[in-house]
C-alpha cells in the first residue's frame, strides 16, 4: 500500500461505516448498491422515479431486496447530460434522503457539488459517491473530511456533458491508475481518513469499448496497488450495446456476466438497477471467487 496512506481521527463519531465494510470478506458475497435517479434524464429509467413517493417506494424495494446502499442522484450524468442548479438538485434528492434513513435504509449521495453533499450528509447520507472524485468542486474536499463520511472517488476523463467525444488513452489501466494516486494524495492532504475511501475506476466515463473492458478485467490491479474497496458500475452501459446489440432495457443478462466477472476480477460491491437479478449473479461470482487459488497457494495438480 502506498506509504502516503497514514490513518487519520475521523471527525464525525456517529458515522460507523468505516472501508473494511464495503471489503468483500472471503465466503461473502460482494454488496450491492442501489441505482436510484430522481431525475428526468437519466439514460436507463429518467423520469421513473422523478417524483418523491415513487423514489422512495423503489429506493425501499431495493433495499428489501438486499442492497446495502440505496444511491441517490438529482442530476443525470449520461454522456451529453445537461448540468442543473444546486437548489433544483437538493430538491429532488432531500426529501427522498429523510425518508429512506428514517425507514432503515442506508443512503449514499451521487452529486459533484458540496452544497448537496453537506446537505445530503446533514439529512443522514453514509457516503458520497463523486464521479469527479471530489475535483468539480473547490468545497468538495473540505466537506468530506469535515463529515468524516466514506466516499467513493470515481475515474472520468472529461465531463459528463463531452466525455465520450473522442476519449483516447495509451494505457488505461495504468493511467486510471496514475489519476487515482493524484486524487489519494488530495485526499489525504485534505484531511480524509484513508478508511473511508473507495475506488471505481468509471466504466462508461469516458472511455472507448477497449478501456471499459480492460478495466472490468484487470480489477485486481487497482486492488494489489491501492488496498482499497473497489465499486463496478457496468449496470445497463451503452458499452454493452456496441457487443451485444441489445437496447438499454434488455440489459440485465449482460450486466450480469460483466458484474459476475467484475467481482471474480475483484470488485467489492457493484452498483446496479435491478438488485433482485443482479444479487443473484453476485452470489454466483463470489462463492466461485472465493475459491480461487491465492498466488502462494500450491498450485492444482
Amino acid at each position: 500500500m502506498p506509504a502516503m496512506w497514514r490513518p487519520v481521527k475521523r471527525r464525525n463519531s456517529r458515522i460507523d461505516m468505516t472501508h473494511s465494510s464495503w471489503h468483500r470478506q472471503d465466503g461473502q458475497p460482494a454488496w450491492i448498491m442501489g441505482v436510484l435517479n430522481c431525475t428526468p434524464d437519466s439514460f436507463s429509467d429518467g423520469g421513473s422515479f422523478f417524483d418523491q413517493a415513487s423514489a422512495v417506494r423503489h429506493g425501499l424495494s431495493m433495499w428489501q431486496q438486499g442492497a446495502s446502499l440505496i444511491d441517490v442522484g438529482g442530476e443525470s450524468t449520461r454522456p451529453g447530460a445537461a448540468s442543473v442548479s444546486p437548489e433544483e438538485e437538493l430538491r429532488r434528492v432531500l426529501p427522498v434522503i429523510r425518508e429512506l434513513v428514517k425507514q432503515g435504509c442506508k443512503v449514499s449521495i451521487d452529486t459533484m457539488k458540496a452544497e448537496v453533499m453537506a446537505q445530503a450528509i446533514a439529512a443522514g447520507a453514509c457516503m458520497v459517491n463523486d464521479v469527479s472524485a471530489l475535483r468539480f468542486d473547490a468545497d468538495s474536499l473540505a466537506c468530506v473530511a469535515e463529515a468524516g463520511v466514506d466516499v467513493c472517488l470515481m475515474h472520468m476523463q472529461g465531463m459528463p456533458a463531452t466525455m465520450q467525444q473522442a476519449p483516447h488513452y495509451d494505457d488505461v489501466v495504468d493511467e486510471v491508475s496514475a489519476f487515482f494516486e493524484r486524487r489519494l494524495q488530495a485526499c489525504q492532504q485534505a484531511g480524509i481518513d484513508p478508511a473511508s475511501v473507495l475506488l471505481d475506476p468509471g466504466i462508461g466515463f469516458g472511455k472507448r469499448l477497449q478501456d471499459n473492458l480492460a478495466l472490468i478485467a484487470n480489477l485486481q490491479h487497482f486492488k494489489r496497488r491501492f488496498g482499497l474497496p473497489i465499486l463496478l458500475g457496468v449496470s445497463r452501459k451503452s458499452f454493452i450495446q456496441k457487443i451485444t446489440g441489445s437496447a438499454v432495457d434488455e440489459r440485465e443478462l449482460e450486466t450480469a456476466v460483466a458484474g459476475g466477472i467484475g467481482v471474480f476480477a475483484g470488485a467489492d460491491g457493484v452498483r446496479v438497477h435491478d438488485v433482485a437479478l443482479q444479487k443473484r449473479a453476485v452470489l454466483m461470482a463470489s462463492a466461485i471467487a472465493s475459491h480461487r487459488l491465492q498466488p502462494d497457494s500450491k498450485q492444482l495438480s
